[in-house]
């Protein structure tokens, strides 16, 4: 029917199948079939329809994520490049250090030549050293001294520049650890130094020479008589052997504790086997000790016990701190001053009971 007699009929064009905008109204379904999808899925009641919520953002990248990353991103020459820097840097604190030491290099060698001449005082002999060599003074005094002394002065400053070099490698919370290793490693090597200097040195000097003082002492020997006479460099070389030896040796707590973080040993493991680690450490002691006797073999080995099980000690504190859990500080603060007290009672009653004194030496107390 043509449109003008469709709208003279009343009938609208677009409502006749045959109308001009029936292509509009009856699209072909395959021609868009997600919106008879969305019909069909559209609720009834379209008022109470709420649609579902976005996506949670993306969780943020973690710090440790973060510095592994920019870890691995380091190529082989950048390590070889911060290494340089590292060294160089250790290497300008201990020239400063030298020069330092090398305005003070008369007094210290009144220092170290001090147990020297206390050892031969007390063995009856002059409190002299002998140079054998032109150089020896120069080299001892002037070179070695200050050497030995700037290394001790600048172990700080290379230990941490040690630790920078690591710290890109480790994590977050690792990197945390980085003044307390600093100051305990240069703490306990600075502490062997003065156990060598002031206790174990000292005895193994005496030992050493008065071993020979007894032989052709008797009115009928005819054999000569042993008298000292130590040069210079021999005296500087022991010294520098038991100052670097004992002060390695007191590392001994750092290394038991790095073990333990690094999981290669536990500080049950340690406790379990402490016998053998007597044992080893008794031997190691024996090797280091510049005389075969019994008393400074104790010297020696007593010390370096204590510094293995310090370090168990501080291995179970940061497997402690792993599980989350705390030492027990309080209790041992209390039993340890508990035992003061006790100690102190103790020797008061003895002093002004039973008439014993104090004194400077060992035992300490005296009747």
């Amino acid at each position: 029917m043509p449109q003008d007699e469709q709208e003279k009929n009343g009938v609208p064009a677009h409502d006749h199948p045959g109308g001009v905008d029936n292509a509009a109204h009856h699209d072909n379904p395959h021609e868009n079939p997600g919106s008879e999808l969305a019909l069909a899925h559209q609720p009834a009641d379209s008022a109470s329809y709420t649609p579902p919520p976005p996506p949670p953002p993306p969780p943020p990248a973690d710090e440790e994520d973060e510095d592994d990353d920019g870890m691995l991103r380091m190529s082989f020459l950048d390590h070889l490049e911060e290494l340089r820097s590292r060294l160089i840097k250790a290497v300008v604190g201990l020239v400063v250090c030298y020069a330092g030491c090398l305005l003070f290099a008369g007094k210290l060698w009144e220092i170290v030549s001090e147990p020297a001449a206390a050892a031969l005082r007390a063995i009856g002999a002059k409190p002299d050293l002998a140079q054998l060599d032109p150089m020896d003074g120069f080299l001892v005094v002037y070179f070695k001294l200050p050497l030995l002394a700037s290394l001790f002065i600048a172990s700080p400053w290379i230990l941490w520049q040690i630790w920078s070099f690591v710290a890109p490698g480790l994590y977050k919370k690792e990197r945390k650890m980085a003044v307390p290793f600093v100051l305990s490693t240069a703490g306990l090597f600075i502490m062997g130094g003065c156990f060598a200097y002031f206790v174990a040195f000292r005895f193994g000097l005496a030992f050493l020479l008065g071993i020979g003082m007894n032989f052709g002492q008797d009115a009928g020997n005819v054999g000569a008589k042993i008298v000292p006479v130590v040069s210079i460099v021999s005296y500087f070389d022991l010294f520098v052997n038991v100052m670097l030896g004992i002060s390695a040796t007191f590392e001994l707590p750092v290394l038991i504790f790095f073990l333990t973080m690094l999981r290669v040993v536990t500080p049950g493991f340690l406790m379990e086997h402490s016998r053998y680690a007597i044992l080893g450490i008794t031997i190691l002691a024996a090797v280091i000790t510049p005389t075969p006797d019994i008393v400074n073999l104790l010297i020696f080995a007593i010390p370096m016990i204590l510094l293995y099980f310090i370090g168990v000690f501080a291995g179970y504190l940061l497997v402690l701190s792993r599980e989350g859990k705390k030492f027990p500080w309080h209790i041992v603060l209390i039993s340890f001053f508990a035992i003061l007290m006790i100690a102190g009672t103790a020797a008061y009653v003895m002093v002004d009971k039973y008439g014993y004194r104090l004194i400077n030496a060992w035992p300490y107390i005296t009747k």
